[in-house]
């Protein structure tokens, strides 16, 4: 779990402040870090262009050029000039070294773009953006220097992006790495310190990078135990039944002991499952929402969800639900709610009143995360997406592990499942939605049919093989 950071310029201060470093120290660990990067991956002599820009972005990609030069066929491109004190003081040492200036641009093995970088708050100019089509079009391996260029502060983009394979972000990571809208571009993020190890550069911070090796799956350590020592996940099953029949079948698989479909009505569900046209009394987790329609009265909601004490997860039609969202008033209890963006807007709407689009919970979503939070601080909320946002009492965690073989009908159900199931094995909300989150991002990485084919019960069926 790796701290993130809506900027690092504080970070910067900080380190100048305490440990007497300067910018050109920073600078030269910043270009350290992707020239290490570029001389484990390509061999020498391999050709590389670095498209630098004129603040100090642009600065550490000229000192890259600096340091590579004469190991590598190497080429520095300057669009803009360079305008920054610092720019034209490491270009004077770009060139005495001998590093070549072209005015031309072509492909090249490595393509590094330095242009601009965090803190872009402006569209780019037309000029701008017909260079980053240009660099896009080329067939070399994308670097992008920090963040790539055309990617804002808020993660949204301005209105194009360099499309990186890989992004080396300097120094600590950055919330706009993980907006939904740039998840296309930034590739695989690697940090690197910048002269000073990570824990001292760092100040406090209530966001969090979840890293795969986070995942804590529920143990069977003891031998002395039986089905009732695991949890009884109760999950409603709704008119649309499949999507209940998903998540309960995920329950039980990822360790509730007894798992039982909520039904209106008979029905024949897998044989592993039980049904039962009420809550049973052993249950220790529900789930509600998947599928459900306006299948059960309001009598029987509020007898069996709304004035329970049992950990709740709420999902899908339940946040179109007047009276199952009054849930979330509820202090004494481990709620989690799971929807995605146009969900989000249908709750958000029955909370407060206020109309908000896709498009602009997406631009906003981590702030939209937080007004939640804020208001309801007890709820754990997690903001399904390309990466999925998890918050509870202030604290912010990341998933970035999803992937778009997750973009079909089902999948939500199934990380319902996995968090009612771990709710019902006793773990907090947060640490339901936490580690159920990152089973499922690991269980479809582990998943080798192709992208477009897998099923949920494929899902369901790597979860079994996790370790």
């Amino acid at each position: 779990m790796q701290k993130v950071f809506e900027s690092c310029y504080s970070l910067d201060r900080h380190a100048y402040e305490a440990y007497g470093l300067t910018e050109e120290i920073l600078m030269e660990h910043a270009a350290g870090g992707m020239a290490a990067y570029i001389r484990s991956t390509f061999a020498p002599g391999s050709s590389i262009l670095v498209a630098a820009g004129g603040g100090n972005n642009g600065a550490d990609g000229i000192v890259l050029a600096r340091q590579l030069v004469g190991s590598y066929d190497l080429r520095l491109f300057l669009p803009f000039g360079v305008k920054s004190e610092m720019a034209k003081l490491q270009l004077q040492r770009a060139e005495a070294a001998g590093v070549p200036i072209d005015e031309e641009i072509e492909d090249a093995d490595v393509i590094v773009d330095a242009l601009f970088g965090a803190g872009l708050k402006r569209m780019l100019d037309a000029p701008t953006q017909k260079l980053i089509h240009r660099l896009n079009s080329f067939k070399g391996h994308k670097i992008a220097c920090d963040i790539p260029t055309g990617i804002a502060q808020n993660g949204v983009l301005m209105p194009i992006a360099f499309e990186a394979d890989v992004t080396i972000t300097m120094g600590a990571y950055k919330e706009a790495l993980f907006f939904d809208e740039s998840k296309d571009y930034v590739g695989r993020v690697i940090r690197v310190d910048l002269g000073i190890d990570a824990s001292r550069y760092e100040l406090e911070s209530q966001t969090w990078l979840l890293e795969k090796s986070d995942l804590r799956l529920p143990s069977r350590h003891r031998q002395c135990t039986h089905k009732g020592s695991f949890g009884h996940a109760a999950v409603f099953c709704g008119e649309k039944e499949g999507a209940g029949i998903i998540a309960a079948m995920a329950a039980s698989r990822f360790g509730a002991g007894l798992t039982t479909l909520v039904v209106h009505e008979r029905i024949t569900p897998p044989p592993v499952l039980m049904h039962a046209t009420v809550v049973p009394q052993t249950a220790t987790a529900l789930a509600i929402g998947m599928g459900l329609g306006g299948h059960f009265e309001s009598a029987f909601l509020q007898q069996y969800v709304i004035d329970s004490h049992l950990p709740v997860v709420l999902d899908a039609d339940a946040f179109y639900h007047e009276d199952l969202l009054g849930i979330l008033e509820q202090k004494a209890r481990d709620i989690v709610i799971t929807p995605h963006p146009k969900e989000f807007a249908a709750l958000w709407r029955q909370l407060g009143g206020e109309d908000l689009t896709v498009e602009e919970i997406q631009q906003h979503r981590f702030e939209m995360v937080r007004r939640f939070n804020a208001k309801y601080p007890h709820v754990t909320l997690l903001l399904k997406g390309a990466n999925m946002l998890i918050a509870q009492e202030e604290q912010l965690y990341i998933n970035p592990h999803g992937s778009a073989k997750l973009s079909k009908g089902g999948s939500g159900d199934v990380l319902s499942g996995l968090i009612t199931a771990l709710l019902a094995q006793g773990y907090s909300g947060i640490e339901a939605a936490i580690h159920g989150s990152l089973a499922l991002t690991k269980a479809v990485e582990n998943y080798e049919g192709a992208s477009y084919a897998m099923l949920p019960t494929d899902i369901i069926d790597e979860v079994a093989k996790l370790e």
